[in-house]
């Protein structure tokens, strides 16, 4: 049995940039194992140096050096911790040496620069966007439609309400989601409540054996959750959708960051927020 290494991220704030660019290159590795530790807001040498001996603590558990991924600004910070008996990879030197080369201009030392409340305008973008996608989820309100970027369209249980929530959240999307169901399949009609904002529909699909699987959990044993019901809802969707030349994607294998990026480029929409 491979042995698993710790992976820790190390940040002077949230740790949300180096969680997310340690774990994309860890992902890499196929065939590892690893344990990642996330530790945020080590904004003192005194806070590093616990962080050191946590590491120190697990290359002794592990049996193997771990690694150590960071975005630290203060120099004094960063030299404990590049005391520790570690691969360090410091994230922000690596990129912002050759960048301080090329524009001629010394990087800001400022800490939480990605992620700060002094952008208001990309904060209310945000909030006004998850606000709009909880208040537009499921086709619970069918008010302000003309307010949506994007109205995404399929069987329940398909992806929708996490795509909008992912959608509003990472890139301030206003986006409302509304389930087709088989009173629109006996029709072959788009619901008279979508037809007036036909370009802004777009579509999801699903595996139906996925989708049994995901509403059993919800509704075990109900003829909703039945393979023979998920089958016909999902081809009469699809149907659909490709009778009203409305474009749709497959969630089946894609997680929610690529439904949400599949999404915002294929309907060119414009990120409010980065």
């Amino acid at each position: 049995m491979t042995r698993k290494r710790t992976a820790f991220f190390i940040s002077d704030r949230t740790g949300i940039t180096v969680e997310m660019l340690g774990h994309s290159l860890l992902a890499q590795f196929d065939g590892l194992g690893f344990s990642e530790v996330t530790i945020p807001f080590v904004d003192t040498p005194e806070k590093a140096a616990a962080v050191v001996d946590s590491i120190h603590e697990a290359g002794v558990k592990d049996g193997l050096r771990p690694l150590v991924f960071c975005t630290l600004i203060n120099p004094e910070v960063n030299q404990t911790l590049a005391s520790a008996n570690a691969l360090t990879l410091d994230c922000f030197h690596t990129f912002l040496s050759p960048m301080e080369k090329e524009l001629g201009i010394q990087p800001s030392t400022v800490a939480g620069r990605s992620h700060r409340m002094d952008d208001h305008l990309s904060y209310h973008h945000r909030i006004d966007a998850v606000n709009y996608a909880l208040g537009h989820d499921d086709g619970v309100s069918t008010r302000d439609l003309n307010d949506a970027d994007v109205i995404l369209i399929g069987v329940s249980r398909c992806g929708k309400t996490p795509t909008c929530l992912y959608l509003a959240l990472q890139y301030g999307i206003r986006a409302a989601n509304y389930p087709l169901i088989p009173e629109d399949f006996s029709s072959m009609r788009l619901p008279p409540q979508l037809k007036p904002f036909r370009n802004k529909l777009y579509g999801l699909t699903i595996d139906p054996e996925r989708l049994t699987q995901i509403r059993s959990e919800r509704k075990p044993g109900s003829r909703y959750a039945t393979l023979a019901n998920c089958q016909f809802e999902v081809r009469e969707a699809e149907a659909l959708m490709r009778q009203e030349g409305i474009p749709y994607l497959d969630t089946t294998t894609k997680s929610i960051e690529e439904l949400a990026t599949t999404v915002l480029h294929e309907t060119r929409l414009r990120r409010r927020i980065f």
